[in-house]
């Protein structure tokens, strides 16, 4: 004869914890999201201008990331951070504007000196080169456009989500 199976203890289900990711972390994925689809801008510029024109590698480079510069703005403007303070749009765009040219410096820089100084000139060495930079630049335009580009609201800035250093009032 089978033996019985001894009943488990009904507990009390649990009641759901809130499966929304913190602010930050939503704000990455966004900033993530919008900087994905311009990483996808910036790589199609630049290797269909290496390939179709007789461009240099930098001028290539320098193309591809106009269009992601473009591109990202209006991502982040109208979907990343599209609760963040719009009253200022001509300060917000040329703000914009200033930090990406300084990640274009980081990103085409990079990829400048391992050109002309060390000589990686492939189409593979350009490529992950490019990468690095643009993994460096994105870094600086995430602090900056957070910081000084797409401010929150005054008063809107809670326990999860501090207010940024630094940020001129």
């Amino acid at each position: 004869m089978p033996r019985p199976v001894p009943e488990l203890p009904m507990h009390e289900a649990k009641p759901r914890q809130n499966a929304t990711p913190p602010p930050l972390m939503r704000e990455m994925l966004r900033f993530g999201t919008v900087g994905g689809l311009g990483v996808a801008v910036n790589f199609a510029v630049f290797n269909l201008c290496r390939a179709a024109t007789s461009e240099s590698v930098v001028r290539c480079s320098i193309a591809g990331t106009a269009a992601a510069i473009v591109f990202n703005y209006l991502g982040y403007r109208y979907f990343a951070y599209r609760e963040r303070d719009k009253r200022s749009p001509a300060r917000q765009f040329s703000l914009f504007v200033a930090f990406s040219l300084v990640g274009l410096l980081i990103e085409n820089g990079t990829l400048y000196a391992a050109t002309y100084w060390l000589g990686w000139n492939g189409v593979l060495q350009n490529n992950l080169v490019k990468a690095l930079g643009l993994a460096a630049a994105t870094a600086f335009r995430f602090w900056a456009y957070r910081t000084w580009v797409f401010l929150l609201p005054s008063g809107a800035y809670g326990r999860d989500s501090p207010a940024p250093q630094g940020r001129g009032s």
